[in-house]
């Protein structure tokens, strides 16, 4: 219990860090993150890619989702069922509606994706190793066990960390993608 004190803390001071980020701030670094995920070449190869709908100060994801479905690639956006994620094929903006914690999210007619070639997770922080430290919920962590995808977290760069403190259920990131940079996390 001690750790997760410790991780619950780092989170809230690194929420709050993120969350005092200036809306331009966050427009100009999310449009270079976007094009930073471009020099990862599993990335630009992939041609089904899982993604989550921005919320927040998070980095933004809108115009990465917008052009994924404009390159004609199969986009997945998650859903939380039955306290799990699943993804779902979403075609174009119309396809979303606003579900839990208000997140956009798929409707109901959209079709589930089982395989895609990476997966674009959010963060509240990383390591430069791939330890990520999420919003405490563990979904992405426990849809990513025993999985073998290409995982790419999108963050700011002044919420890269020298450690999270790691529990045995966290699920290293493969990729680390900031305004300045591209890590490569191993």
């Amino acid at each position: 219990m001690e750790e997760n004190n410790e991780k619950s803390s780092l989170r809230k001071l690194l929420l709050g860090r993120r969350d005092n980020l200036s809306a331009d701030f966050m427009s100009i670094a999310s449009k270079q993150i976007r094009k930073n995920l471009k020099k990862i070449e599993a990335y630009r190869e992939a041609q089904t890619i899982a993604c989550y709908y921005s919320i927040g100060s998070e980095v933004k994801t809108q115009d990465i989702i917008q052009e994924i479905i404009s390159e004609g690639k199969t986009l997945a956006l998650p859903k939380i069922d039955n306290g799990m994620l699943v993804f779902y094929n979403v075609k174009k903006f119309e396809d979303l509606e606003e579900g839990e914690f208000g997140i956009m999210e798929p409707k109901q007619n959209c079709s589930v994706v089982n395989n895609f070639d990476i997966i674009l997770v959010p963060a509240v922080a990383m390591t430069r190793k791939g330890q990520r430290l999420g919003y405490g919920k563990g979904f992405y962590d426990r849809f990513l066990a025993g999985k073998n995808i290409t995982s790419v977290a999108l963050t700011y760069s002044r919420l890269i960390v020298k450690n999270i403190p790691r529990s045995n259920t966290d699920v290293p990131i493969h990729w680390v993608v900031t305004e300045d940079q591209v890590i490569t996390a191993s």
